[in-house]
């Protein structure tokens, strides 16, 4: 599938992706908060659920949330695959695929996990953009389970900021991380057409309002907000 040259390149950037989310992530500071006030357990919300994220938010995620057996939707790319080897070494289990090549049999490998009542993460704007545009798999597969679809969002007061196309995010030393899960959002068994694409809205908006509230919290932390 892959060259030798990739596969060496796979090697070591999931070798220094791994190693640098471990020393970065011990200083991080972690708050969290949900809209609607329900309590976490083990971080998580209580009950097992389509978690759909922005793909920029993965580095503090992974180290925040590892060890909890989450799947995650990855691609089957050379860009999904080392993300796949660098989020295994924390606990996740990766579920191969994408809205542009292999949805429906990951599709079907998240419907497992959340029969496991596990956590079926999706990196929403991935693999590749554009970015803050949520794909459509969570409202499908929350309508095929019965899971609420959760979202959340990872604010960093201080940051390097990736020159790539989702802004990708790598905290700085000690920095304060600020998480917002949204209110749980329902897709009832019987949704058709009309119902998945207004669900699919209240997703996207979702996403927004966490995103927004956990960036003003950072805002405030640091006057300086986010750096490049």
């Amino acid at each position: 599938m892959f060259t030798f040259r990739q596969r060496v390149a796979l090697w070591l950037i999931s070798f220094i992706g791994a190693l640098a989310i471990r020393l970065i992530g011990w200083t991080v500071r972690f708050s969290e908060s949900v809209e609607d006030g329900a309590p976490l357990v083990d971080r998580l919300p209580a009950r097992p659920c389509v978690a759909p994220f922005w793909h920029r938010c993965v580095f503090a995620a992974t180290y925040y949330y590892r060890g909890q057996r989450i799947a995650v939707m990855t691609s089957s790319s050379f860009d999904g695959e080392y993300i796949a080897r660098i989020i295994s070494h924390f606990g996740f289990e990766p579920v191969r695929g994408s809205s542009s090549r292999g949805g429906v049999r990951a599709l079907l490998g998240m419907h497992a996990i959340i029969e496991q009542k596990r956590v079926a993460a999706f990196t929403i704007d991935g693999p590749r953009g554009p970015m803050y545009v949520a794909k459509p798999g969570p409202v499908l597969l929350a309508r095929n389970t019965g899971a609420p679809i959760r979202c959340f969002y990872v604010a960093l007061d201080r940051a390097w900021i990736l020159k790539s196309w989702d802004r990708f995010m790598i905290p700085k030393p000690f920095a304060r991380a600020y998480i917002r899960w949204s209110a749980p959002i329902d897709v009832p068994s019987t949704a058709g057409s009309p119902e998945l694409q207004a669900l699919h809205d209240q997703m996207q908006r979702a996403l927004e309002r966490v995103t927004e509230y956990a960036e003003a919290q950072a805002a405030r932390s640091s006057p300086a907000g986010l750096s490049d």
